[in-house]
């Protein structure tokens, strides 16, 4: 599934890329222009490629690993230590 995260991407990259649609009137249902219609699904996209990064491709125990190197810091009392 990782692999297809990155595939996701680097589609997203590519069809980011526009210039078809720069001189294009058409509105869609009437009052939205077909360029920002196109954006919005890019970055609705985007969101949902980033979601299925976050499950499928997140490093494995990269939280335990952060908090057992907190656990080991020493504690410090904050107020009046310079």
């Amino acid at each position: 599934m990782r692999y297809v995260v990155w595939g996701m991407i680097v589609l997203l990259i590519i069809v980011h890329q526009d210039i078809w649609f720069w001189d294009d009137p058409t509105l869609v249902f009437g009052f939205m222009p077909i360029g920002l219609l196109y954006h919005a699904t890019i970055s609705v996209l985007a969101a949902f490629t980033w979601y299925l990064a976050t499950i499928f491709a997140w490093p494995q125990g990269l939280e335990e690993e952060t908090m057992a190197a907190v656990a080991e810091e020493p504690a410090t009392s904050g107020e009046g230590s310079e």
